[in-house]
């Protein structure tokens, strides 16, 4: 499996089935993986936050989420096999899980939500075994409490839907401590999962337009999506060498 550098940033070109390899083979072996999904959004923070990229660069395995990384690819001649979503690839990895019985525990979201989640997947992938569930919304003084309570659980997987950074927070924070085989932050995949947020049609999923989708039915992003446009002209800045990156 082949890893790349964008803009700075590790991404590694694999295919789900790469990724949902590399967590059989971590279970298996009873040892600890963060999986961390990468998209301009997170690699442009990085180039403004330090503290934030060294967070980042702890993760184990790097996903290209996000067709702005693809496209970042072709132009720097770093191809990638394909786009790996965060939420495609945690229903392959529920998937594997109902099959070989690993424990999941969904942690994230409003009150509610990872119980709805969690019914859901339940329902269509029988004999999938959920460890726990516990929304997002709980005060710094009560982690040791959560963390305790996920424990206790035994989980193999961990899927976290607290948002960047603060997902990312969380995960290196007590990854050690929780002795979870394979952690991965998940966003806002709960709300799409449960049905609270729906999500684009498969057409657009298919053409890389999801976020247009997206900005349609949540105008607010569009702050957020600003980004794109200067995350390539930096990649071009890259490309043609106005723009050097450290190998970290």
């Amino acid at each position: 499996m082949k890893r790349h550098e964008i803009l700075g940033t590790p991404v590694d070109a694999l295919t789900y089935g790469d990724a949902v390899k590399k967590v059989r083979e971590s279970i298996g072996a009873r040892k600890s993986i963060w999986i961390l999904a990468i998209n301009p959004e997170k690699i442009m923070k990085t180039l403004k936050d330090r503290k934030l990229k060294e967070l980042l660069l702890c993760a184990d395995l790097f996903i290209p989420d996000g067709v702005g990384i693809l496209l970042a690819g072709k132009i720097l001649g770093k191809p990638f096999r394909q786009r790996v979503t965060g939420v495609d690839l945690l229903m392959a990895l529920v998937a594997e899980a109902a099959q070989r019985k690993w424990r999941i525990y969904l942690l994230g979201a409003e009150p509610g939500v990872a119980e709805a989640v969690a019914q859901k997947l339940e329902e269509s992938y029988p004999g999938l075994e959920i460890a726990g569930t516990r929304d997002g919304y709980f005060k710094q003084e009560e982690e040791k409490a959560v963390v305790a309570e996920i424990k206790a659980s035994k989980p193999d997987l961990l899927f976290v839907g607290m948002g960047s950074p603060k997902q990312e927070e969380f995960i290196q924070t007590y990854r050690q401590e929780l002795a979870v085989p394979v952690c991965m932050g998940v966003g806002g995949s709960f709300d799409v999962i449960s049905g609270k947020k729906k999500r684009a049609p498969m057409i657009l999923q298919k053409l890389g337009l999801e976020w247009s989708w997206r900005l349609v039915k949540e105008p607010t992003r569009i702050a957020r999506m600003s980004v794109l446009p200067k995350f390539m002209l930096l990649v071009l800045k890259e490309k043609f060498g106005l723009l050097k990156f450290e190998e970290e």
